[in-house]
């Protein structure tokens, strides 16, 4: 009986792996990188920009189509998506276990790196309001279940194994980070920068005398009180002493019945679009 296989016999697949070996191929291989439709909008084009992001993923040990695919740009600089940093951890022999849960209000991330102590992060809801990310339009309101993990994730990772992660930071915490925090030349964040507030300026007597009639018929119907018009009042110009205690003593009075003025006719029509929509 013959033994030897034969032509039809199956074969394993041989694998090519694509990864440049010279200076030469990489540049070759980022230009064909950069003209497929199958790299993220950050490479298609940028043949540079694949050449770095591959670098990056030698640097991190993976092959360069991974690289691609986990390597986010967020205004300027590179960083990694949370799925790529926690396979990079757990493929390291240095890494016990990673271990994640959500109470529904806080996410915690347990990590255990070899020889040292469990390391415990978490990021609640309350971190989440106290950062300004509660509420936040885009995924902290669509999951923030979601958001609350990447957080926690990034936390406990970045802290016990930045060796392995090589000070990457993690893509989900930078995009909640403003672009104007970041700075481009260097990709250091820095303290936040609020505009200056603008100075606001005396409120226009001649205004507040032509709207006080109307503020006291918010008043009389109960729509407002004193104090709230005050306040909303405020935002538009500063108050005098006197301003606010006429608006103070707008207390309910019974209604009268006058003749009709042309002249206070008139005088309504001036009454300003703020008036207005307090009505």
């Amino acid at each position: 009986m013959n033994n030897e296989p034969s032509s039809l016999s199956v074969r394993p697949a041989s694998q090519v792996d694509l990864s440049p070996q010279t200076f030469e191929q990489a540049l070759t291989f980022s230009n064909y990188l950069a003209d497929s439709d199958l790299v993220p909008k950050d490479f298609k084009g940028k043949p540079g920009n694949c050449l770095i992001a591959m670098q990056w993923g030698a640097e991190l040990g993976l092959k360069p189509l991974q690289a691609l695919s986990n390597i986010a740009v967020i205004n300027g600089r590179a960083a990694l998506w949370g799925d790529a940093v926690i396979a990079l951890v757990r493929s390291n022999p240095l890494c016990e276990f990673v271990q994640e849960s959500d109470d529904g209000h806080t996410a915690t991330c347990k990590v255990k790196r070899r020889g040292e102590a469990q390391h415990v992060s978490t990021f609640s809801m309350d971190d989440a309001q106290t950062a300004g990310l509660k509420g936040k339009p885009g995924p902290w309101t669509q999951y923030p279940k979601r958001m609350r993990q990447m957080r926690a994730r990034a936390f406990a990772l970045r802290d016990v194994f930045p060796d392995i992660l090589r000070g990457m930071p993690v893509a989900e915490e930078v995009f909640d980070t403003p672009e104007n925090v970041i700075d481009p030349s260097t990709g250091e964040i820095n303290p936040a920068q609020t505009p200056a507030r603008q100075e606001l300026q005396a409120y226009p007597e001649a205004d507040f005398n032509a709207n006080l009639a109307s503020w006291r018929k918010v008043v009389e119907s109960g729509r407002k009180t004193p104090a709230d018009l005050i306040a909303m009042v405020s935002t538009k110009g500063v108050l005098s002493d006197a301003q606010k205690t006429a608006i103070q003593n707008l207390a309910p009075i019974e209604a009268q019945t006058t003749t009709a003025n042309p002249a206070a006719n008139a005088e309504q029509g001036d009454v300003d679009q703020f008036v207005k929509d307090m009505e």
